[in-house]
């Protein structure tokens, strides 16, 4: 189940809400949540639920051993169980085909295929399970000797199949009390209702000109899909993490930010600062930093977790090679351009790293090698077509898409809510009116909102297969 459907906005998510408000105490609360969570998750993947109720259990016991563990050194080794057991999951699941995919290259090899249906959310909820463990061996976080409450936090459904990554020690003491007051619960309804708009409207929309644009064979119509690619990938995976954050302040969870405008970045550190930022963090603080950060192999740590970064996104040769690119425009900017960086107008700056964050979309897009050269030969002009009528009318048709998708990628929208908020407080927007605002925009973007859920059939996520 995903959230932007019918059957989530208008049947699951009003019966938990009912069902939630209704009962009394924070234990039956998480109980209402904990069925749901499982419903919601079983409803796709009613076979992998084993899966993720397994995982949850390994992380749930080793961090009971942790706790009860007198060294140091038995602590850290209840720590790689988890990790090994976890990781070994999700190689298993992930890897696995790939893995053998490239042994068959070798001459002489001929291992029979492998597929395994890709249980939904895997790479989040694992993630989400480690750094349980790891924050409890490095005590940064209590014990959770609750397994229910535990199992809670792994398959809450506002963040289970596509994060943000959130991690226990954030959402530890929401678990065990938590009050979703009026103001939580309209605010995280604006939220929700914002994403779910941001992913109907503009990125399903994008989606589908996508393949029309690349397909044209004219340069123009390349730049112009590869930039649908850009606000399709961002208005789906921010859209769904607006949705996700809107869904837990309704409930009386606090979780935190997972995009801040990346597209409004002055260099590619800059980029990775507000694109991702959990799966980013995660990566620092448990991999990165681990490995030595910038105090030993500075460079090597960095290309690593790149590669890794990559390889979590998809088991793909492309996936590792987009992460490999970042690794070395990063590792540029920090140790070879920094002083020529500094002294560069900032528009150039900006200029300079949408064009290097397209150029990794193209990359992150074609699987295929030789499509993804055909296309770059495309994009500068190897076909030697520039444009075409197809394209000018498809630019036609959508002279209000294309503005729209620039608009609100930039902070027009928190601009504009920074503005409500300081009118109300110097009382010069009445409260009555700033609710009538609010309510009206809600209104019209769940009305808008269903209207293209009955009528289109085209509602992909992008995220699903990561």
């Amino acid at each position: 189940m995903v959230f932007s459907t019918l059957t989530f906005v208008y049947f699951f998510l009003p019966v938990c809400l009912i069902l939630y408000f209704l009962v009394p105490g924070i234990r039956a609360k998480n109980t209402v949540l904990l069925v749901m969570s499982l419903i919601f998750y079983a409803w796709g993947e009613p076979v992998w639920i084993v899966l993720m109720v397994l995982t949850a259990l390994v992380n749930y016991l080793c961090g009971l051993a942790i706790g009860r563990a007198e060294t140091r050194r038995k602590k850290r080794a209840w720590a790689a169980a988890s990790i090994a057991v976890s990781l070994g999951a999700l190689a298993v699941f992930k890897y696995t085909g790939f893995v053998i995919e490239n042994l068959n290259l070798i001459p002489g090899v001929a291992i029979p295929a492998w597929k395994l249906t890709l249980p939904i959310g895997i790479s989040f909820y694992t993630f989400q399970a480690l750094s349980y463990t790891i924050d409890v061996c490095r005590g940064n976080t209590a014990v959770q000797r609750s397994y229910p409450d535990f199992l809670l936090y792994v398959s809450l459904f506002p963040q289970l199949i596509a994060g943000p990554i959130v991690r226990y020690s954030d959402v530890a003491a929401e678990i065990t009390s938590r009050r979703a007051t009026l103001q939580d619960f309209t605010k995280g309804a604006t939220r929700f209702l914002t994403g779910l708009a941001k992913k109907l409207l503009l990125a399903n929309f994008c989606g589908e000109l996508i393949e029309k644009y690349i397909g044209t064979q004219t340069a123009l119509g390349g730049w112009v899909g590869l930039c649908m690619f850009a606000f399709q990938i961002y208005f789906d995976f921010s859209g769904y993490s607006d949705m996700a954050i809107g869904l837990g302040r309704m409930l009386g969870f606090h979780f935190k930010e997972n995009f801040d405008y990346p597209y409004c970045c002055d260099s590619i550190t800059s980029f990775w600062r507000r694109w991702h930022i959990s799966l980013s963090s995660f990566f620092r603080d448990y991999v990165y930093i681990p490995l030595g950060g910038n105090r030993r192999h500075a460079v090597l740590n960095l290309f690593l977790v790149w590669a890794l970064t990559g390889l979590w996104h998809g088991a793909s040769w492309n996936f590792i090679l987009w992460g490999l690119y970042f690794g070395t425009l990063l590792a540029l900017e920090k140790y070879v351009l920094r002083g020529v960086l500094e002294k560069t107008p900032r528009l150039l700056r900006r200029i300079g790293a949408l064009f290097l964050v397209l150029m990794g979309w193209a990359l992150f897009y074609f699987e295929d090698m030789s499509a993804l050269g055909t296309f770059l030969g495309q994009l500068f002009g190897a076909t030697g077509r520039f444009s075409s009528a197809a394209v000018g009318t498809m630019l036609l048709n959508n002279v209000v898409l294309i503005p729209v998708c620039i608009l609100v990628c930039t902070p027009v929208g928190r601009m504009l809510h920074a503005l409500n908020v300081r009118m109300r407080r110097t009382k010069k927007l009445p409260m009555h009116l700033a609710a009538a605002a609010t309510l009206g925009y809600d209104t019209v973007l769940m009305a808008v909102c269903t209207v293209v859920m009955v009528s289109s059939t085209y509602n992909p996520f992008l995220y699903f297969r990561f």
